[in-house]
């Protein structure tokens, strides 16, 4: 897919999860692979609106997260995204910030290492899970302002959770990907879904 039509479906993406409540005001960033040999990827651009998120705000940015194409600065987590994608082989990489998210980041516990989602028929919705048995195990790292000196830190963390179908950052939002946008895109609908049951269910008072 061209770079402009990546463009235009990650604008669509951003504009969708603002109004649903995931990535309000300048939160969240999203990619989309243009090509893998050399590598290129089309990337929100750092501290725009996501309600209001246009085309015209994403750029292509080599595998150094150079921009090749467009005006603005990727986002300050491109060394994420990268990472993901060499890390999972993904073809898109969504981050959002969900009110839900945020919550079940911070109240799973530093000692807890992740947060455990068991049970539910939905979990079917993430790549390669065929029953509502299936245990999805999210790892939870710690927010920093400096993701290009703790990128090795979030590989690691992928290599140890080979399984895992995204990752929390604390306080801060999720991380997810699929082989394409338009699963990336369902594995954050289904993961925002269970977010919400679960902090529904368990109350603002759960303690873990």
């Amino acid at each position: 897919m061209t770079f402009a039509a990546l463009a235009a479906q990650l604008a669509e993406v951003g504009r969708e999860c603002y109004s649903r409540g995931w990535a309000l005001g300048t939160s969240g960033n999203f990619s989309a692979v243009v090509s893998q040999n050399p590598l290129s990827l089309a990337i929100t651009t750092s501290g725009v609106d996501k309600g209001l998120l246009e085309a015209s705000q994403i750029v292509e940015i080599d595998s150094r997260g150079r921009v090749m194409r467009g005006a603005g600065t990727p986002s300050a987590e491109t060394t994420l995204h990268l990472a993901i994608v060499r890390s999972r082989g993904a073809g898109a990489v969504l981050h959002t910030h969900s009110i839900w998210s945020t919550i079940l980041s911070d109240a799973a516990g530093d000692a807890a290492g992740g947060l455990a989602i068991d049970g539910y028929e939905m979990l079917k919705g993430l790549d390669g899970v065929r029953t509502h048995e299936h245990r999805e195990w999210l790892p939870i790292v710690d927010n920093t302002q400096d993701w290009s000196a703790a990128a090795p830190r979030i590989e690691a963390k992928l290599r140890e959770h080979p399984d895992a179908h995204g990752f929390l950052i604390r306080r801060h939002g999720l991380y997810t990907w699929g082989r394409d946008l338009a699963e990336a895109k369902r594995q954050v609908e289904i993961f925002e879904f269970l977010f919400e049951v679960l902090g529904r269910k368990r109350g603002a008072a759960w303690q873990p």
